[in-house]
């Protein structure tokens, strides 16, 4: 008889939770991505494989134009196609094009409602259907300050977001009522000014302008962004739902 009991190999390690990630080239996106790495096995979005400068490692990735319908459509069919197993979505793509709405081209309109807001929708639909079986998820919409002060030149951005905010409420709701015994919970983040991309693009003009109105007097990180999903898709946030949080230094 051994002197030491031998240890029992055949314990098969607990399977990661499955997260989607749009926008995960860049910005939020991508410091999501490494934020969750190591804790969640992550399926990336982009709209073509060329925008990652980045290497995904052993993540999936499922490419899509989200400007265009039948891409999205072709899309969600793939999400419930390969990843049936899906935990969470972070709805976290998005675009904006400034201008006045005077001057505004309709395909542009149709763009931003497109990718800001029917995109977000349906992937959440898709998700919510692979989650009604588990009884289990978590949605998170990314939304913006701008969908709750507005912006001169951003109003159909504001608008997308704010249709956001008001859709994951709803459906924190729908999905309630459907089953009172479910764990799917669904919230929205609506980042103030941070140092991204998008936020380069602003006039230093306009950028002190924002800054003067910063009670933390200075501008967001995409890892604090990061930081608040990781908590929002982890068991810790089982009691936050339906909620809008905020992430702006006190920028109202």
């Amino acid at each position: 008889m051994p002197l030491f009991p031998q240890q029992d190999t055949s314990i098969v390690k607990m399977k990661m939770k499955k997260i989607l990630i749009t926008g995960a080239s860049r910005g939020i996106g991508k410091a999501i991505k490494e934020r969750l790495a190591g804790e969640y096995e992550l399926v990336l979005h982009a709209s073509s494989p060329d925008s990652f400068k980045y290497d995904i490692g052993k993540h999936a990735l499922l490419c899509a134009d989200f400007s265009q319908p039948e891409q999205v459509q072709h899309f969600c069919k793939q999400l419930k196609k390969e990843h049936g197993d899906l935990y969470g979505v972070i709805n976290n793509a998005g675009l904006t094009i400034d201008n006045s709405l005077l001057f505004l081209p309709e395909r542009d309109i149709e763009t931003m409602l497109q990718v800001n807001l029917k995109a977000p929708i349906l992937i959440a639909k898709q998700a919510a259907k692979i989650f009604h079986s588990q009884q289990r998820g978590v949605i998170i919409n990314m939304s913006s300050i701008i969908g709750q002060t507005g912006n001169a030149y951003q109003s159909i951005y504001a608008a997308t977001k704010a249709g956001l905010v008001a859709f994951s409420k709803s459906l924190a709701q729908e999905l309630g009522r459907l089953n009172e015994q479910h764990q799917i919970r669904v919230n929205c983040i609506s980042p103030g000014l941070i140092d991204s991309e998008m936020s380069a693009k602003i006039p230093q003009i306009e950028l002190d302008k924002v800054m003067s109105n910063i009670p933390s007097n200075r501008i967001g990180k995409t890892q604090e962004v990061a930081d608040l999903v990781a908590f929002l898709v982890s068991e810790q946030a089982s009691y936050i739902n339906g909620a809008n949080i905020h992430i702006n230094g006190g920028l109202y």
